[in-house]
């Protein structure tokens, strides 16, 4: 497997991106609105990454762009995608290394407040 393809998904976030655009066709805005914790550039970088590696392919219609995975490309790491993205453990995983990759200020947990001690 060429290095430009295990770059690509040893991202978290390319790997997210893959996942959405597996079977049917995404415009970036609904990539974007699917993984709304990261700016709609940084989607777009991603994107510009994973169809220079040759693992998306790009259409234009109109004014949009249409982005669909192509898993030929990934050979036999698409059987393993694949089987990840099935599995509850790779869904509670990828949340956390999202999460770890996020950047900004870190969400924090809201307190309940109490009354009357």
């Amino acid at each position: 497997m060429e290095a430009a393809v295990l770059d690509a998904i040893a991202s978290p976030r390319r790997r997210e991106i893959l996942r959405l655009v597996w079977h049917q066709e995404q415009t970036a805005g609904a990539i974007h609105r699917a993984m709304p914790d990261v700016t709609f550039g940084a989607v777009s970088l991603q994107l510009q990454l994973l169809v220079k590696a040759g693992l998306v392919e790009a259409r234009t219609q109109q004014r949009n762009r249409f982005y669909l995975a192509r898993p030929a490309a990934l050979g036999p790491a698409a059987e393993i995608l694949e089987s990840m993205w099935d599995d509850a453990l790779w869904k509670l995983k990828l949340a956390a290394e999202l999460e770890e990759t996020r950047r900004g200020p870190k969400r924090t947990k809201k307190r309940s407040k109490k009354k009357g001690l």
